[in-house]
């Protein structure tokens, strides 16, 4: 058995076919899977938990059917859906994640990221996330009416989509740099990652070991999974036919 790796599927309710397409991802293809690891921005935004627009509810439920059944899934907040909590991981039965893990795959050790703490260079997005991640911060935003969190994120979201469009691709991809800081520091020589959108496997020499990283695609244009298990690693396109 396999385990699935997915992130950057930013459900939204104006984006219908995507939330379908994992709908159905989770009825067929995750139910043959070892474990499902969602990392980060299954949502393209989240505002609180106590919010009750779709997509969250259907997600929810579609979630718990699936850790039911007993196939585990586990969830690493994104930069969009970092206040995602204990209340809808009780609902969807995800087990909620610490911003890096290190889990044991095929017998190698793997480091799980969002991958937008990798992205140094962009150094006004690095201080806007030190700013949302503060629990101040935080604890002052869900304390809002629902409504005021709707027009916050809203406000956010727009200003994320103009600052990315003024920034060179080398600023919002991750620095290699950081990369092998990440690796070292955690001992390992395996790193799966979201965030930028450039679903690729890179491979490379670290201090005289053969290092791998692999960064998972968005659901925008490129719907896929990262497939893990004894044979190796592979990125599997999707279909509402044959998820």
């Amino acid at each position: 058995m396999a385990a699935l790796f997915i992130s950057d599927l930013h459900l939204e309710p104006m984006r219908p076919a995507i939330t379908a397409l994992f709908l159905d991802f989770l009825e067929r293809r995750a139910r043959r899977a070892e474990a499902l690891y969602i990392l980060g921005d299954l949502f393209e935004a989240w505002i609180g938990d106590d919010d009750d627009a779709e997509p969250g509810g259907t997600v929810a439920t579609a979630l718990r059917t699936l850790t039911d059944q007993g196939i585990p899934a586990y969830f690493l907040h994104g930069n969009r859906d970092f206040l995602v909590g204990k209340r809808f991981a009780a609902a969807s039965g995800i087990q909620l994640l610490p911003e890096s893990v290190v889990i044991e795959l095929a017998g190698e050790r793997v480091l799980l990221l969002h991958g937008d703490t990798l992205c140094t260079d962009d150094v006004e997005y690095q201080a806007f996330r030190a700013q949302v991640r503060d629990p101040v911060w935080r604890a002052r935003t869900l304390a809002l009416p629902l409504a005021q969190r709707r027009a916050l994120a809203g406000q956010l979201r727009e200003t994320s989509r103009q600052a990315t469009g003024q920034k060179a691709a080398d600023i919002t991809d991750v620095n290699p740099t950081a990369v092998d800081r990440a690796l070292r520091a955690h001992g390992v020589y395996r790193l799966i990652h979201g965030h930028t959108h450039r679903p690729a496997i890179h491979r490379w020499n670290l201090d005289g070991q053969p290092a791998r990283r692999a960064v998972l695609g968005d659901w925008y244009d490129q719907s896929s999974v990262l497939v893990c298990d004894a044979a190796g690693w592979r990125v599997e396109p999707l279909s509402t036919s044959g998820a």
